[in-house]
């Protein structure tokens, strides 16, 4: 399969480098929204995640949503149905090109391996943009949207929709107040039963199949290696358990388990981090290549601060088939009110106590006896989407902004690298962005680009 561009999108691409919007720099700033006008949006995406953002999108009594655009004609009629005056696009270059001067703010829910180069040619031309975790395919491009976003000056918020919520918002508060005492240790999982269906234990089909009429592979495959199409292995869910496409549990979850610790501490770059795999995943060479595994042990060493008892701080997550030690989850179970350890959740032990924070819920502090007349802050606020829309309009920051939250999803997803060079003690040097100890998974920083899709991350 050969890539073929039509009359039309040579056209399309033209304006684009005319604009300057594949170049690593902003050409235009966001536009000022009067107080009496409405944010105009447009979903990239709208099946699946993406059908979730839009209808909380739509919500939003000071947000219109003026255009739509999806690879799959299917996803696309679905959403015209609820927006039957928004424009039709199924490629995202031709809307920029076409709504450059139409549209306020943009949300990318589409796979991760192109999240960079849409997210990013919005955000050179001046507009908001929302983009779902974890940001990018790439280390190298979480790196490049977060000075992209800071330079260009524009709203941003990664989508960790639970980092708008009350228990989120609360555990950050108690971290913050350093409840718990000095932090000596944080455990993060996410062994979400039925997820087995999520990750495919390969191999890759040796052969295709006809690709459907309505959906443009093509554009689905963007900056990812020529793929022929195979039925239910990738489009429309699948994809996360390619490595040309997806990264892995770790990169889908990872965002949220470690988004309220992240802040709560005041994390920054690792120094280190290595990896534990499942053994079938590492014996085999054809798997190692081109699937994620199954299950996952990461380590990240971080430097201390004034929150932690010494001068480095070891965070692990497992997933899969990997949970955390039974000394770990006794902290937890040494509770009579919790009956498991809960499946997706953090735990970060201090001196003084722990906290436990299960997915979706409010934190806890243990042991529950000595915290129990602790006061606990009352913090709300907007959705995670409303959020964003009142940033746009001028209203209060976003909670999960690219460059706060960016350095946060460069770490993780530099965890999907030592996951590809399993039991390797990766040195991490953030501010060169370099692995001097280990040149393999240096080269998996950033990935090569299909030629006619080339990125540019300079900024």
């Amino acid at each position: 399969m050969k890539t073929q561009i039509s009359r039309k999108k040579f056209l399309t691409l033209s304006a684009l480098g005319g604009l300057g919007l594949m170049a690593g720099y902003a050409s235009a700033s966001p536009r000022i929204i009067a107080p009496d006008a409405k944010l105009r949006h447009a979903c990239i995406g709208v099946g699946g995640m993406g059908g979730v953002d839009l209808e909380s999108f739509k919500s939003h009594a000071r947000l219109e949503i003026v255009a739509i655009c999806d690879v799959d004609k299917n996803h696309l009629a679905d959403a015209a149905k609820k927006l039957p005056n928004a424009r039709q696009y199924s490629d995202w270059r031709e809307l920029l090109a076409k709504e450059g001067d139409q549209v306020d703010s943009v949300n990318v829910a589409v796979p991760d391996h192109m999240h960079a180069i849409i997210a990013l040619a919005f955000i050179r031309a001046g507009k908001n943009v929302y983009c779902q975790k974890p940001l990018a395919h790439d280390v190298a491009e979480c790196r490049a949207l977060s000075l992209a976003a800071k330079q260009a000056g524009v709203v941003t918020q990664l989508g960790t929709q639970f980092a708008s919520g009350r228990g989120d918002l609360q555990a950050v508060r108690l971290l913050r107040q350093g409840v718990i005492g000095k932090i000596k240790r944080v455990i993060l999982c996410s062994n979400r039963p039925g997820a087995e269906s999520y990750r495919l234990a390969g191999p890759r089909p040796a052969q295709g199949s006809p690709v459907p009429p309505e959906l443009a592979w093509d554009l689905w495959l963007g900056t990812a290696p020529e793929r022929p199409f195979a039925p239910g292995i990738y489009h429309p869910t699948l994809w996360r358990s390619w490595q040309d496409f997806g990264t892995g549990w770790s990169g889908d979850i990872g965002c949220h388990i470690f988004d309220a610790v992240w802040k709560g501490l005041g994390l920054t770059a690792p120094l280190s981090v290595i990896a534990e795999v499942q053994d079938s995943w590492k014996a085999s060479k054809e798997r190692r290549a081109d699937s994620w595994p199954q299950s996952n042990h990461l380590t990240w060493m971080f430097p201390g601060n004034d929150q932690t008892e010494k001068n480095e701080l070891p965070v692990e997550w497992f997933d899969g088939d990997k949970y955390p030690p039974a000394d770990v989850q006794q902290i937890a179970l040494a509770d009579k009110k919790i009956p498991e350890y809960p499946a997706e959740s953090a735990l970060v032990i201090g001196t003084e106590g722990s906290l436990l924070l299960p997915h979706q819920s409010m934190p806890v502090l243990l042991p529950r006896e000595k915290f129990k007349d602790e006061a606990r802050p009352d913090v709300r606020g907007p959705s995670h989407y409303h959020r964003f829309a009142d940033a746009c309009l001028g209203g209060e920051p976003t909670e999960s902004h690219f460059v706060q939250t960016g350095p946060m999803a460069e770490a993780i997803i530099l965890g999907t690298v030592a996951i590809r060079v399993p039991g390797e003690l990766l040195q991490w040097d953030a501010k060169k962005m370099h692995i001097a100890n280990h040149p393999e998974a240096q080269r998996l920083l950033r990935r090569t680009y299909r030629e006619g899709w080339e990125v540019d991350l300079k900024v």
